[in-house]
């Protein structure tokens, strides 16, 4: 909590200064911190014009903090003490293993690196990618264009330097459209995943003919179905409500029509960047992207929302409770009844905090509901998405949104269990109490 919180106040001291903006322009205290948390929580809701605003210095603060939120603070302060020589304690190690919901602590230190080799590898290529479309458009600065939204892109941030209409002008382009959704998708399926299925492809010493080390894990097998399900249920409800309206996929081919409603489905996953104007989709679309945002992508990556995994098992908790099963299984493995109830904490505080903070905004803003919640939602998890409201926000509406946006990234359970971090001195346990439900 006081990692991120620092961070967003050193970012706005940081845009506040004048070497920060450029001549002519000037931002103030309350627009600084808006997207200086923003940046650091990688949420993308800006109150300013990022291109026309930031100066080259203040780009490059942005850059710095988007690319801290994305990595997320044990994993920065891990790397800044193995670049600085530094001791790893064993509470360090301890962080470093709850962070990432290990069952060692052998081996954290170099994970830690890795998951740095691996992040600049794989922003690296969507860079690549990007400056075959900026560098023709832009030149030379086509080179910081292209890298400045990789990092954005594939830390989830979906902020841009185009002007803040994002990447709607390049909705037929297929380069950009593709490695976007190239950089969210790999960004959100988790650290953890990524050696998993890396472990599974690398065969074994010694083995015939490239014969597949071992099976992936329950928790990898439950990202990759979920992420797929759910970009390929966003793709159809988009086209499905959408095919016909003039305002968003109408005037596009069935190409066009497709890649754009990928495109919206996998931004969903809490990334921000967009193809179409969110003003411009029908309530029911909205509707639906309200529960696509709320889940957002999965755990140890760089996405926010209560993640695919806590939705997976709640569901099947419900099935299991429907069909009498005393233990709630998924794929043949019986999950906790601890993990199950820290899913339901989740959920249930993060949707709790959104209406606590919805209503609270209505009372203040007064602004229309549906572009409310859905500016609402997109915060608390660090989507990025807006209906046009960011910009019309009153000064007691950007700093709800800010406190959206931060409790978004470091997640309302861990607020409720800073206030709750004192163990009861002795486990009492009570009679039944017999209750009427449902």
């Amino acid at each position: 909590m006081l990692g991120f919180l620092t961070g967003a106040l050193l970012g706005a001291l940081l845009l506040m200064l004048p070497v920060s903006v450029r001549d002519g322009q000037s931002i103030d205290i309350l627009d600084a911190l808006f997207v200086s948390t923003s940046s650091i929580c990688v949420t993308g809701l800006s109150t300013v014009n990022i291109g026309q605003t930031f100066s080259a210095f203040g780009q490059i603060v942005l850059l710095l903090l988007i690319q801290f939120g994305g990595l997320g603070i044990v994993t920065f302060t891990t790397i800044v003490l193995c670049l600085f020589r530094r001791r790893i304690t064993l509470s360090d190690r301890m962080l470093i293993q709850s962070a990432y919901n290990l069952d060692t602590l052998t081996g954290l230190v170099r994970m830690t690196m890795r998951i740095l080799k691996v992040t600049l590898i794989l922003e690296g290529i969507g860079a690549l990618c990007y400056s075959f479309v900026f560098i023709p458009e832009y030149g030379l600065a086509g080179i910081w264009y292209s890298i400045f939204h990789a990092v954005s892109a594939f830390c989830n941030a979906g902020i841009d330097l185009l002007g803040g209409n994002s990447f709607c002008a390049y909705a037929d382009n297929i380069i950009i459209n593709f490695t976007t959704i190239y950089l969210i998708i790999v960004s959100g399926l988790g650290f953890p995943v990524y050696w998993e299925v890396l472990r599974v492809l690398r065969p074994r010493r010694g083995a015939a003919d490239g014969a597949y080390s071992r099976k992936m894990s329950v928790h990898a097998k439950i990202v990759i179905w979920a992420t797929a399900f759910l970009v390929l249920a966003g793709t159809a409800m988009t086209l499905l409500f959408e095919f016909d309206n003039p305002q968003t996929l109408g005037p596009l081919g069935w190409p066009g029509k497709v890649m754009a409603s990928l495109f919206q489905s996998v931004t969903l996953r809490t990334a921000g960047f967009a193809t179409i104007p969110q003003e411009a989709f029908r309530p029911a679309s909205c509707l639906a992207y309200l529960i696509f945002m709320f889940i957002g992508g999965s755990p140890a990556g760089t996405a926010g929302g209560v993640k695919t995994v806590t939705v997976v098992l709640l569901l099947a908790s419900m099935f299991a409770n429907i069909k009498g099963r005393k233990d709630v299984n998924v794929l043949n493995r019986k999950i906790a009844d601890e993990t199950i109830r820290r899913c339901v904490a989740i959920v249930t505080f993060s949707f709790s905090v959104l209406v606590i903070l919805t209503i609270t905004l209505l009372a203040v803003q007064r602004s229309d509901f549906l572009d409310t919640i859905y500016e609402m939602t997109s915060a608390i998890a660090t989507v990025g998405l807006s209906r046009g409201l960011t910009g019309a926000l009153s000064p007691a509406g950007k700093l709800i949104v800010s406190l959206t946006m931060y409790l978004g990234r470091i997640g309302p359970i861990t607020l409720a269990l800073v206030f709750n971090s004192h163990t009861p001195a002795d486990d009492i346990s009570y009679t039944d109490g017999k209750v009427i439900i449902g």
